[in-house]
């Protein structure tokens, strides 16, 4: 059997923490880094070894993975002072798992091109389930090649994965998975609130739609975490505006207009503006809720 390639964790969030140990578990030699200590203790209690800076870990590693909360945050970890472009390999492999800009992600791809490092954009869906459960959608764009080489590795972290296309790729397809669950859970807010407006017991209007043509995953669970009000978040809103934010630029960098977007936009700032930016996204229900009583 061939050697596994020594991986390296940038990002040990809600998300990047339960990823990294199922890497653990699949026997994957393992470096992590964060900026608090407190996930690379209990990554190195599990086997992990801990790197001092994102560069210290680049050149130890021949592969290195990303999960990071944005644009920002990965330019600034990729290509900023002790970043990992400083310690990457030629011949190693970035993978950035975060969600961001795919105009952002080509720029990244093609500086680390010129030092022959070969990158993949390869966002995730399924929330911090689908990452402790290592059941996640992984949306991956960049060389066949290269994501062919890494399939086993993904397999280690998730369920379905789709090579979407070239670079950014995997951004677009994560920018158009965060629109439609975005504008979905707005309508199913909306329906649930109308039902219960004009007299009628949402649950039983919920049950009706799940067996219908408006059954949905969204439907599903976040109309139960409506109903039930259960907001504890799973993804915070201000995540969901970072998201359809990407998904308003690429629309207005390939002039495609998204009103529905633009529109689920203007919603999820108003409640991280209303102070429910704590909430899962599909507290946008308490806001329409609160807008329905004023």
């Amino acid at each position: 059997m061939a050697e596994l390639p020594r991986v390296g964790f940038v990002g040990l969030g809600i998300m990047g923490r339960p990823m990294a140990h199922n890497l653990l578990r699949a026997g994957y030699p393992l470096v992590v880094w964060n900026r608090s200590p407190g996930p690379v203790a209990e990554l190195q209690a599990a086997g992990a070894e801990a790197a001092a800076t994102p560069a210290a870990l680049a050149a130890r590693c021949d592969v290195v993975i990303t999960v990071l909360l944005n644009t920002e945050v990965v330019e600034q970890v990729v290509l900023g002072p002790e970043g990992l472009a400083a310690g990457l390999r030629p011949g190693a492999t970035y993978v950035d798992m975060s969600s961001i800009s795919p105009l952002a992600t080509r720029r990244i791809a093609a500086r680390l091109a010129e030092q022959g490092v070969a990158a993949l954009d390869a966002p995730v869906s399924g929330g911090e389930v689908g990452a402790r459960e290592a059941t996640l959608a992984i949306m991956v764009g960049g060389p066949a090649a290269v994501f062919e080489r890494l399939r086993p590795l993904f397999e280690a972290l998730g369920k379905s994965i789709v090579h979407v296309g070239d670079t950014g790729a995997g951004q677009v397809a994560k920018a158009c998975n965060q629109l439609v669950v975005g504008i979905t859970i707005d309508a199913v807010a909306e329906a649930l609130l109308l039902a219960r407006a004009a007299g009628v017991d949402p649950a039983r209007v919920r049950e009706a739609l799940l067996g219908g043509f408006a059954q949905s995953r969204v439907l599903d669970l976040h109309g139960a975490r409506m109903l039930e009000g259960r907001f504890a978040p799973g993804f915070r809103a201000p995540l969901q505006v970072k998201d359809l934010a990407i998904a308003a630029e690429l629309g207005a960098a390939t002039s495609q207009p998204l009103p529905g977007t633009e529109t689920a936009l203007g919603l999820y700032r108003a409640m991280v503006a209303a102070g429910l930016g704590d909430l899962d996204h599909s507290g946008l229900y308490v806001l329409l809720e609160e807008q329905g009583r004023s």
